[in-house]
């Protein structure tokens, strides 16, 4: 047998092993919610029991979702097929059709309704369809989840009664909008997300049930935010008066409020065969890669003037992203954006539900987000990366170790404390376990072609021969190589895992933090160590085999002969970076030396050999205006605002020959948060060349307060090993 035949087998015995963790996994939550929750609409899993809205203190806009129509039931139906639990979904449709109410007197999102219940409705009649026309299973189904979906969809147009054609963002299941009882209708704003995220369903109801009136309203209401674009910047904004289409919130990005609009444009397209949703996508598309995505980072500006960023974070939401940008094949940003996203969940376990530019906790809850799971699938599929897989078994390991309680998975409320909410969401399982699954299994493992599906933002799978037409690859009148492309990775990316490896290696300590991932050779969570023993990225130092679900053969027993513990004591083990400790070392009367702060370094700059003295913290984002002051001194710049390099870069040119950066968090210190290397913005930083320190928090008073009450301090900057007082070794 070859070598090659042998890495197939090993591969193979690795998503066997992995898939059923994963299943194990859906099982024990999806169990907990049937055992602890049905029929309410989502399990708590702190407390065991069922989420029923009314009768638990009122989360605000969180219970929009909950409409007492199970729906932690109706959002998994088309997971269960897709993990193979074939027996099980066929279950839960006959308890979907005799338990499940759609009339309740509740008033709920339309958007969160559309993509889970909706969505959730059809994505499982298209299963149930699947498995009928092939004569084993689901004889006895009469479409009936179909009519359930054409019912809701019903109870949901009255919300696009509106003067503009956007929808409202609530309605009543039992009495609409704008009707005595409805207690709703009074709004006047909704999110762009909320109306530019119902064509896929709504599309797919209209030509599965044959009537129209769905997609229209749903193309009408994209029709709309397409005319309220930004001429200039061809971006939109966040929030939008349904009535007069003004927009109440212009900032723009690509996350929360916004993110599934552009998702939908371009799966428009892929489902429906229109032209129209695709030219829109890439005109919004070009405008994104103009203003907002700074790589790896995606930033939020103003949709009027869109090269002033309106705030210093993101949002996790914006994960889904780099998946986006596989289907329309710019892998490169792609890459880019999920590396760094990979590299704060290595700093914080998960990722936090808002970050800084510098990759600092902003919000710090985790309600078990799927996106970034989603975008890893996406990017494996593409390039064929095992990089890919490492990140997915990480994603699983930390949900086992963080997330998982007796009674199913719980949301992590804060990721630096690792304190858990009792919340498990219903995406939860119908996304999370589902891009999972996919990620560790070939297309002939599963009951279905694949790529004859587009998944929903929810996940759910709507057949893409719902298509009227289908547009040829090629023959476009368009410089754009991408700009028509069909999403198919088999033709738009060669399966080598190298081009992935050359754009993510500059980005792989973003966040200070180093390999985040080491070998794991026990026989539990982590059934395989991909090239962590050898430090290589080349698919013959995979060594573990798989024997059975507790089982790992060794080294010496695995495959006759073919890979042994010898060769892998022959490979130079690549080292970690580590990060060499700088100071700053007040060297001017009163201190002569005897104060020396712990610094961080920068990956760009000039060695610290200079002597200079000190002066005010600026900002640095933002002109400087005293820089007369300033030229031929050391600066003292905050942190935050903008990146490092940005700073640097407007210091060096008003004249200054060093600079220390400053934590603006408050109570940070050396002693008990580990140093990190500064890093540039993603480009060329070969034009800075002043020295660059950075201290944190209590280092920086200290320095400050120096400053106040002596005006004048002489510093050095330079490595620990040299200060002054200190023989060299």
């Amino acid at each position: 047998m070859s070598v090659r035949n042998d890495l197939v087998m090993l591969i193979l015995y690795i998503y066997f092993c992995y898939r059923d963790q994963i299943v194990e996994m859906f099982d024990h939550a999806y169990g907990s919610y049937m055992k602890y929750a049905y029929p309410a609409d989502e399990l708590m899993p702190l407390s065991c029991r069922g989420r029923v809205r009314g009768l638990e203190p009122n989360r605000g806009d969180i219970d929009d979702s909950l409409g007492k129509f199970s729906l932690t039931l109706v959002d998994t139906l088309d997971t269960l097929v897709v993990l193979n639990k074939l027996d099980e979904f066929e279950d839960a449709v006959r308890r979907t059709l005799r338990d499940v109410r759609l009339d309740n007197d509740v008033v709920v999102s339309v958007f969160e309704t559309n993509i889970r219940v909706l969505g959730g409705l059809l994505g499982a009649h298209v299963m149930a369809d699947m498995l009928r026309q092939r004569g084993e299973r689901m004889q006895w189904y009469r479409d009936e989840l179909l009519h359930m979906a054409k019912e809701l969809g019903h109870r949901l147009l009255p919300a696009f009664n509106t003067t503009s054609g956007l929808p409202y963002p609530r309605v009543n299941l039992r009495y609409g909008v704008l009707n005595p009882l409805s207690r709703t209708g009074t709004e006047s704003d909704t999110c762009t997300a909320c109306a530019g995220t119902m064509i896929l369903e709504f599309a797919a109801l209209s030509r599965l049930s044959g009537e129209a009136v769905f997609e229209e309203h749903a193309r009408k209401a994209l029709d709309v935010l397409w005319e309220k674009r930004q001429r200039g910047s061809d971006l939109v904004g966040t929030v939008i008066n349904i009535h007069n289409g003004d927009w109440v919130r212009r900032d723009s990005g690509v996350g929360a409020g916004i993110d599934s609009y552009y998702e939908y444009l371009m799966k428009a397209y892929i489902l429906l065969g229109d032209n129209v949703y695709l030219e829109r996508f890439n005109t919004h598309y070009n405008a994104i890669m103009k203003y907002i995505s700074q790589p790896p980072l995606l930033l939020n500006v103003h949709m009027h003037n869109p090269t002033v960023s309106v705030r210093s974070w993101m949002d996790s939401l914006l994960a889904f992203f780099p998946g986006l940008q596989v289907l329309r094949g710019d892998l490169k940003p792609a890459i880019e954006t999920h590396e760094m996203l990979y590299q704060v969940t290595k700093q914080h376990k998960f990722l936090p539900e808002a970050f800084t530019t510098e990759f600092r906790v902003h919000w710090g809850q985790h309600p078990l987000r799927p996106e970034f799971a989603e975008s890893t699938y996406y990017l494996y599929k593409a390039t064929g990366d095992p990089y890919y897989l490492r990140v997915g078994q990480s994603i699983v390991e930390k949900l086992n170790a963080h997330a998982r309680v007796p009674c199913g998975f719980a949301a992590v409320q804060d990721v630096r404390t690792g304190t858990h909410e009792d919340r498990m969401d219903s995406f939860f399982l119908a996304e999370m376990f589902k891009y999972l699954y996919l990620l560790f299994s070939e297309k002939n493992q599963l009951h279905f072609d694949i790529d004859e599906y587009i998944f929903t933002t929810e996940a759910h799978l709507l057949p893409v021969s719902l298509s009227t037409s289908q547009p040829p690859c090629r023959g476009n009148n368009t410089e754009d190589l991408f700009t028509y492309s069909c999403p198919s990775t088999q033709t738009l990316f060669p399966n080598n895992p190298s081009f992935a490896k050359t754009i993510r290696d500059s980005y792989k300590y973003l966040t200070g933090v180093g390999r985040g991932i080491g070998c794991n050779l026990g026989c539990g969570l982590a059934f395989y160590c991909l090239y962590c023993l050898a430090g290589q990225h080349d698919p013959v130092y995979l060594m573990l085999l798989c024997n059975s679900f507790h089982q790992c053969l060794s080294f010496n027993e695995a495959h006759e002969g073919v890979y042994r513990v010898k060769l892998v004591a022959e490979v130079t083990q690549t080292p970690e970076e580590e990060v060499v400790p700088l100071i700053v070392q007040l060297i001017s009367p009163p201190y002569l030396g005897r104060t020396v702060l712990t610094a961080g370094p920068a990956k760009f700059g000039m060695d610290l050999i200079k002597q200079e003295h000190g002066t005010s913290p600026y900002t640095a984002c933002g002109p400087i205006e005293n820089a007369q002051e300033l030229s031929g001194h050391i600066a003292l710049a905050l942190r935050g605002d903008c990146m490092f390099a940005a700073k640097a870069r407007r210091l060096q040119e008003a004249g200054a020959i060093g600079v220390i950066f400053i934590d603006h968090r408050e109570g940070s210190n050396s002693a008990e948060t580990p140093l990190f290397q500064m890093v540039g913005d993603g480009g060329s930083t070969a034009d800075i060349t002043i020295p660059l320190v950075f201290l944190f928090s209590q280092e920086g008073a200290l320095l400050t307060s120096a400053l106040e009450d002596h005006n004048n301090v002489d510093v050095l900057m330079l490595p620990k090993e040299r200060q002054l007082g200190k023989t060299a070794r």
